[in-house]
């Protein structure tokens, strides 16, 4: 599995804030209330985003060659998958979450500042959740191997 490239993120980020645009605009031009993220929606992308961090931390220090016990090559797999799912949801909805912002801060009404603050948590809480999938997924990844002559040195496998 390769790392994950900053272009597909950007991709993703696009991608959620064109969505988000489109289902606001939807949402108001139909007559219903604009959509504004639950705070719940937040505290969830945070704390999945440092979930993820602690999940990879004992295949981190297999890697680093602290650990006394091997790692699950299993676990590993699913850690660094998870991370990269992360990565890549949190920009996602990142993106949804900086257009639900704008599309606010652009009507000609004002909107309440706790509709804001909600649209603001979420935008943080989904970059927690995309740093956290990619520190998660550094963590993840082995060294190059000084013995192999075939492998290029710029190349990063993950456990």
């Amino acid at each position: 599995m390769t790392r994950t490239r900053p272009t597909m993120l950007l991709l993703m980020t696009v991608f959620g804030a064109a969505a988000g645009w489109f289902l606001e605009t939807a949402l108001v031009a139909s007559g219903r209330a604009a959509f504004i993220p639950p705070v719940t929606l937040a505290a969830a992308l945070a704390l999945i985003g440092i979930i993820v961090v602690v999940l990879a931390w004992p295949v981190f220090r297999v890697v680093r060659g602290t650990a006394k016990t091997r790692v699950d090559p299993f676990y590993a797999t699913r850690a660094v998958v998870l991370a990269k799912a992360s990565s890549l949801t949190g920009a996602l909805l990142g993106g949804g979450a900086v257009a639900v912002l704008v599309f606010l801060l652009t009507r000609s009404v004002i909107p309440p500042v706790s509709s804001l603050a909600l649209a603001i948590a979420t935008v943080v809480a989904a970059l927690v959740l995309l740093v956290g999938g990619l520190i998660a997924e550094k963590m993840c990844t082995l060294p190059p191997s000084d013995d192999d002559p075939t492998q290029l040195p710029a190349s990063q496998d993950h456990v």
